[in-house]
């Protein structure tokens, strides 16, 4: 079978600021579009059969400057949307310790809105449940055969939630995998079970 390669979108000004971003439709900022350039070497490395990604622009776009439609047929998929932050959208970790001192994302999930309830890790962790079912899918229609690998592109939350799953962990144990703007990261197999190959390679 061939490997998981996960993309996380080049820089926003909210990556920047460390404010929270999941619906709010951030575009790159021109270093982040300079990421996305620099993951075309890398990403032209795998023999690449399939692109999920998630349906915000600035996913999209960072998809589009690495070259990837060039390489693989590139679907949208709805369920590789960013954790939902509910009343959090917009705020700093910081910004949310000053009324709750102890808060952690990972454990506690975030605050409603209207609108956005939120969502908690174990939400996050089955929507991340669904795309890897449907990798597994996709895996098996390509035969097997480690021809072809497959890439999404999408956000630092929702791509540490899922490779905690992948990995056979909790959804919070995402809490584990730090990934940066417009990085590389794969997972492979090793008798027979996921592992990670690498994790946050820059151009």
């Amino acid at each position: 079978m061939g490997e998981l390669i996960l993309v996380r979108h080049g820089e926003t000004e909210w990556s920047v600021s460390g404010q929270h971003t999941s619906y709010t439709d951030m575009p790159l900022t021109a270093r982040g579009e300079e990421q996305a350039r620099g993951l075309a070497p890398l990403l032209a490395e795998f023999t690449v059969a399939l692109v999920l990604t998630s349906p915000l622009a600035r996913a999209v776009r960072t998809a589009e400057l690495a070259g990837l439609a060039g390489l693989a047929p590139t679907t949208v998929d709805p369920d590789l949307h960013e954790w939902d932050y509910g009343g959090y959208e917009g705020v700093t970790t910081d910004e949310i310790h000053r009324t709750r001192p102890e808060w952690n994302l990972w454990t506690d999930g975030v605050a409603a809105a209207p609108g956005h309830p939120g969502e908690s890790p174990e939400e996050v962790g089955d929507r991340a449940d669904r795309v890897l079912a449907r990798v597994d899918a996709a895996f098996r229609d390509l035969g097997g055969d480690g021809d072809g690998d497959i890439v999404l592109v999408a956000h630092a939350h929702f791509l540490r939630v899922l490779t905690a799953r992948r990995l056979g962990l909790p959804a919070a144990d995402g809490a584990l995998f730090q990934l940066a703007t417009g990085t590389v990261s794969r997972i492979g197999s090793e008798h027979g079970r996921p592992v990670l190959v690498s994790w946050n390679r820059m151009p």
